[in-house]
């Protein structure tokens, strides 16, 4: 356990001490069960399982030996970043973002903080047991080389400057670097993984080393320790930062679709904040191309929250496939998420046509309907609004289908880190902010 536990605003609970390489921790945590309503037929949390706290010097350290140097007090998180099946009953693969970051405001300017820039993202196997979710395994994410491919900033100029904990000193920027959202598990054992940065699809093989990197064309990223090609849409370079892609679903018959987490900042980032409009992309992992392109509307932000009014607040931050060409859309803000029922026709297909050029105007992007300017919006069906269902946490970027009518969801806890100068105390440690990663199991009462 962390030394500076004292400190922190949770209780701490005993885990098992980690095996290098295999990383098999059982983790002793808290969870309330909940049940369902008596006589209710709406959807309902069934169980809820929660991650106990794994310091992550130790676990980084156990995988990549000298990765990290000083954890700050973080614990092991983000893993609810995607969630995929693994193959037999309450086992799943997870990932992990870039790591623990946060904002500082500095002079006015935000600065993107990377308090334990060692770390690597890694792929997570874990277990659902009563009310706990055990971690069976891990595998870091590698270059060609074997080293870790870290969560840093690739580019400058495109991507945020990355500073230490306090903002205060610059770290260098790393064309490795991964920021790993999306996660799915190919018939060979490799996996295919997103990313925020590029944006990009990332094939890894079945222990974690980047087989290669699919960026848009003219990204022209440069020093990576992995084969890089340039085979996605080059409109995608206008991603808006931190919301590339997000979400990623593998169809029945091994196509890829991805999902941006927000519209395209076209022509400029006040049309994209102001957008409904973003796009899914498919890629064909046996031609290694995209094949298909579809435009897709978000409902207006304060039908998916009522809280909210800021339209730049909406993300779309998991695709499930559920059979056929059929999907499940994730629309959210940080407080409330919608479930949505897509299908992929190939009617709908937008690749190559004249909103992939970024001259366009008006983009697709500015439409305020684009259905009625004959633009192929993919139709959508509302399957459950999770800010109606008791016992759902906020943040939820991780969903998977278990069952005809039930549903794994896993929300993103940010590794305990909050924004600020606060999130940090004199000694350079972790004020945590109490949020734990936990799994619900949903039931829809009419299923998918």
């Amino acid at each position: 356990m962390s030394p500076h536990a004292p400190v922190r605003r949770r209780v701490r609970r005993p885990v098992a001490a980690a095996v290098p390489l295999a990383v098999v921790v059982a983790l002793m945590a808290a969870g309330t069960a909940a049940g369902a309503p008596s006589g209710s037929g709406a959807a309902h949390v069934t169980r809820t399982a929660t991650l106990g706290n794994i310091p992550l010097g130790a676990f980084s350290n156990a995988l990549l030996p000298g990765s990290v140097d000083n954890d700050r007090g973080v614990d092991l998180g983000g893993i609810g970043s995607d969630i995929y099946p693994a193959g037999r009953k309450g086992e799943y693969w997870t990932i992990t973002d870039r790591g623990p970051n946060g904002q500082i405001k500095v002079s006015g300017t935000k600065r993107r903080t990377f308090p334990v820039p060692g770390f690597d993202p890694a792929i997570v196997k874990i277990r659902v047991s009563g009310d706990t979710v055990q971690v069976l395994d891990a595998i870091p994410i590698t270059t060609s080389s074997g080293k870790g491919v870290t969560g840093l900033s690739n580019q400058q100029g495109r991507d945020e400057a990355p500073y230490s904990y306090d903002a205060q000193t610059p770290l260098s920027y790393n064309p490795n670097g991964l920021d790993t959202e999306g996660i799915v598990r190919a018939g060979d054992g490799s996996f295919w993984l997103v990313d925020e940065y590029g944006p990009s699809l990332v094939h890894v093989s079945a222990r974690g080393r980047v087989l290669t990197r699919y960026v848009p064309k003219g990204l022209r990223l440069t020093g990576a320790d992995y084969p890089v090609v340039e085979a996605l849409p080059a409109v995608l370079l206008h991603r808006k930062i931190n919301r590339g892609f997000e979400g990623l679903a593998q169809l029945p018959g091994g196509d890829l679709v991805m999902a941006l987490q927000s519209p395209l900042s076209l022509p400029d980032g006040d049309a994209g904040n102001a957008s409904l409009n973003t796009r899914l992309v498919r890629f064909s992992t046996k031609k290694k191309a995209v094949t298909a392109e579809y435009a897709y509307r978000f409902d207006p932000v304060n039908v998916v929250d009522p809280s909210e009014d800021d339209t730049s607040e909406l993300k779309i931050s998991s695709v499930v496939a559920v059979g056929g060409d059929r999907l499940l859309v994730e629309e959210r803000t940080d407080k409330a998420a919608r479930l949505q029922l897509v299908r992929l026709e190939g009617k709908s297909n937008i690749l190559g046509g004249r909103y992939d050029d970024d001259t366009t105007s008006p983009s697709l992007e500015q439409l305020d309907d684009p259905a009625a300017t004959g633009v192929p919006v993919l139709a959508k069906k509302l399957v459950v609004d999770l800010g109606t269902v008791s016992g759902v946490p906020l943040k939820i970027e991780g969903i998977a289908r278990v069952d005809h009518d039930t549903l794994a969801l896993i929300n993103d806890n940010d590794f305990g880190m909050t924004d600020g100068a606060g999130a940090f105390d004199a000694q350079g440690r972790l004020v945590d902010s109490g949020i734990e990663t936990t799994l619900v199991y949903l039931k829809l009462p009419h299923g998918i």
